[in-house]
């Protein structure tokens, strides 16, 4: 980070100057003394986080509440990970990507997501005895007390596209690491709390996975009655009880948002196929659409779903102003914040009554 700030800001790792880039010794021990205040700087309010942290989590555990984290499959080129890493993650000689991650067109996106990660060399990862995954997956597991491991499928095969790809079309599907990494795992870390984000093009070979090490799957209210090749386990009657059931997720439209759409936009869903699916919601729901957010939150509520989570803007009712990420879409994410008095003393009790209700 101080690095970072002393190149400008904008500059990524492999932008700087080569022997720095390269973390040569003598480079490195110059730059340490030449930001030696601002590097104190920056371990200073990680540490301020890291204690902040600390205490909530202490806090939540004496109430008896659990925090459940993401970890997400990629880490970002400009990252100290890859920076201190290069030899395990897929780089041309200048240190930039020579692939990049994504996955191939679906439900939000016709031409794919290209999300631009570099990938990893899988060979020289279980060289080292998945060493730097391990490592990763202990450090979450002193912040959270679950993690939710996104994009699982792409542990057992992954949508590769050529760096340079405008969109993640041109891409092919490469074999990952599969069972050998949570053997892994398993043998460093113990039982793993893992929640497998198995959602996208999921394949016999990587629902194997999961039921081998006792990985509970998602399943999301919102993909049960369109098009969606997973729709039917997605709806509630074929739930089985090792299940974890959203709403929708942080990449979905809010529930009344998603009620509300006209299908339009870069999606492949047509016109046709959103009164297809508001039709059938209808029916399978028995609703009129009126609090369709409270009608999907009972339903989970009432389901055999060992877990439930509900995004916070479901309970409010909010619209798609109120949508916290669009898949493929590079900026004007994440920006939604909750205020103290939307949620308000009606709403607390309404859940309180179907947590009672439903034995959550």
């Amino acid at each position: 980070m101080a690095l970072k700030a002393a190149h400008g800001g904008e500059a990524i790792w492999s932008r700087w100057e080569p022997e720095i880039a390269a973390r040569r010794p003598a480079a490195m021990a110059a730059w340490r003394t030449r930001l030696r205040a601002e590097i104190a700087f920056v371990e200073f309010t990680q540490y301020q986080f890291a204690r902040q942290w600390r205490g909530l989590h202490d806090y939540a555990r004496e109430r008896g509440i659990g925090i459940m984290g993401d970890l997400p499959i990629y880490v970002a080129h400009d990252s100290a990970d890859v920076w201190s890493h290069p030899d395990l993650f897929q780089l041309d000689p200048v240190g930039d990507p020579a692939v990049i991650s994504g996955v191939p067109p679906d439900y939000f996106s016709a031409t794919g997501q290209l999300w631009g990660n570099p990938i990893y060399r899988w060979d020289a990862m279980a060289e080292t005895g998945f060493r730097w995954w391990i490592e990763r997956m202990r450090a979450a597991l002193t912040q959270v007390d679950m993690v939710r491991l996104d994009h699982f499928r792409g542990l057992e095969a992954y949508w590769e596209v050529p760096a340079g790809e405008t969109t993640a079309r041109n891409g092919r599907w490469v074999k990952g690491p599969g069972a050998a990494l949570f053997t892994a795992l398993e043998k460093a870390l113990g039982e793993l709390p893992i929640v497998a984000e198995n959602l996208g093009v999921i394949t016999p070979e990587v629902e194997a996975i999961r039921t081998q090490f006792g990985f509970p799957g998602m399943a999301i209210l919102q993909f049960a009655f369109g098009k969606d090749p997973q729709a039917p386990d997605f709806k509630p009657h074929n739930y089985p009880r090792d299940r974890v059931a959203y709403t929708g997720t942080h990449d979905n439209d809010t529930t009344v948002g998603w009620w509300s759409s006209e299908g339009a936009g870069d999606s492949t869903r047509t016109s046709g196929d959103v009164a297809q699916e508001r039709a059938f919601t209808r029916k399978y729901l028995a609703t009129d659409g009126r609090e369709i957010h409270w009608v999907f939150i009972r339903t989970l509520m009432a389901s055999v779903a060992n877990t439930v989570l509900f995004p916070l803007q479901d309970v409010l009712g909010l619209g798609s102003e109120a949508r916290m990420n669009t898949p493929a879409v590079p900026s004007g994410n994440w920006r939604w914040r909750y205020r103290a008095e939307m949620l308000t003393p009606a709403i607390a009790q309404r859940l309180k009554e179907m947590v009672a209700t439903y034995d959550r």
